[in-house]
């Protein structure tokens, strides 16, 4: 038993060894600071706002086809003849013909039905989609970074319950040891009190470990290399607030930022309808432009002659769509259905939306009741731990009943620091399900 404690300790040193940061000086970091870091490195966060730049760069009166098209060209042509001639026959006329056409045309499209107006408005509102798709990115990451904040001092809170506890046991152990060398404990006892003692310094050790992994991922969601240390200002804070029900869901309704964003899909889909309609008007078109012809022509044994001449013209068409075998009816159709669909997806989500911020609140009562036992819990188990040590130094009791002491303030102890962790989990989420991590705009 001894021996495998002993290895166990070794193995846990050398893995925390080999994935331990590098030693440096740690920088304070408040939990403010955390989340502005968070904001300016994070790479989900960096990757949305690139999306809502691609949105606001397409929404333009040019995407859409509002201002006319301008086109300036040149063409070149060669031409070579050599015909048989026909009214003296034997011989044949040759000629080389080259031609300089340089044009500008100007293309514009005078009326659509409102095809053009509907869709830069789709434009507009898909811009603000992917503004509301990067509000949702930064508050899960502003959510993620307050939890991960404070994860790492749930277990740093845990680590300094396994440092007293393993003091205690080594105290235990050094008691126990000097009363054998007195002959008033027996080896049976000190073997009792030095695996203890190990079994507790394992344990501190694992939780060393499990403090480094949540740095790591706190450095994740900032941004920040693996080897940077920040020690963190703010300590586990302990919640209180008291929700009403009926204002948590009026919050829901009008400030959670997924359902926002999906009534903007809707406006969307609302505006696809328009613009399928917009076929059903005619279009008019205007297609202008200049041409200027110079050519020269070339005979055998005769001189060059040169000719030039241009043109202007002015054309508008106008077009109506008397027949295309239904497709534009069956195309309105298809966006009146994805409108509806659009409309059950709103009316889902309201419901799960809601169905979540039931249970968040009832969760979050009962975690506030639990934190209040679990805190009434760690006073009883303190003051018992007390009182044990000092009776088993006494001889009131034995080294059994003083260690399963020992293990209830533990687990009391982490008891209730977890209770703490989840109750302001809990106030998180029903913050952000009511758009309150980001401020209403």
């Amino acid at each position: 038993m001894k021996d495998i404690m002993k290895k166990t300790l070794i193995i846990i040193g050398l893995l925390i060894g080999f994935t331990g940061f590098q030693m440096q000086a740690q920088q304070k970091l408040s939990l403010k600071d955390a989340i502005q870091l968070g904001l300016e490195n994070n790479f989900q966060i960096k990757i949305s706002d690139q999306n809502v730049e691609k949105a606001r760069t397409n929404n333009d009166w040019g995407t859409v086809g509002k201002y006319p098209s301008i086109s300036l060209g040149i063409n070149l042509n060669n031409r070579y003849t050599n015909a048989k001639n026909m009214t003296t026959p034997g011989t044949r006329d040759k000629n080389f013909i080259t031609s300089l056409v340089p044009n500008v045309n100007v293309r514009w499209t005078l009326f659509d039905g409102f095809g053009i107006n509907i869709t830069k408005n789709k434009l507009e509102l898909l811009e603000k989609f992917s503004e509301g798709n990067a509000s949702i990115v930064v508050e899960n990451t502003i959510q993620a970074i307050i939890l991960a904040y404070y994860k790492v001092q749930l277990e740093q809170e845990k680590l300094n319950v396994l440092e007293s506890l393993k003091g205690i046991s080594k105290d235990r152990f050094s008691y126990v040891e000097q009363k054998k060398e007195f002959g008033s404990s027996v080896t049976y006892d000190v073997l009792q009190a030095k695996n203890a003692y190990l079994s507790d310094s394992a344990s501190y050790l694992l939780q060393q470990l499990n403090l480094k992994n949540a740095r790591l991922n706190l450095n994740l969601l900032l941004g920040e290399k693996e080897t940077v240390q920040y020690q963190l200002t703010e300590s586990l804070q302990v919640i209180n607030t008291k929700y009403e029900l009926a204002d948590l869901m009026d919050k829901l309704m009008a400030n959670n930022k997924s359902l926002k964003n999906q009534y903007i899909n809707q406006t969307i889909l609302k505006k696809e309808i328009d613009f399928q309609k917009s076929n059903l008007y005619p279009s008019v078109s205007l297609n202008s432009g200049f041409n200027y012809y110079n050519s020269r022509t070339k005979v055998p044994n005769v001189d060059a002659v040169f000719s030039n001449s241009y043109d202007f013209y002015a054309n508008v068409s106008l077009s109506f769509n008397l027949f295309d075998g239904g497709r534009t009816k069956r195309a309105i159709q298809l966006a009146k259905i994805d409108e509806r669909i659009g409309e059950l997806g709103i009316e889902e989500m309201q419901l799960q939306l809601k169905n979540v911020l039931y249970n968040m609140y009832d969760l979050y009562n009962i975690r506030k009741q639990l934190f209040e036992v679990a805190q009434a819990n760690l006073e009883s188990a303190k003051l018992n731990l007390e009182i044990s040590k000092e009776k088993f130094k006494a001889g009131a009791i034995n080294s059994f009943n003083y260690r399963d002491i020992q293990l209830l303030y533990l687990n009391t102890a982490i008891s209730q620091y977890e209770s703490m962790y989840n109750l302001l989990d809990t106030h998180t989420e029903l913050t952000r399900l009511t758009g309150g991590i980001i401020a209403p705009q």
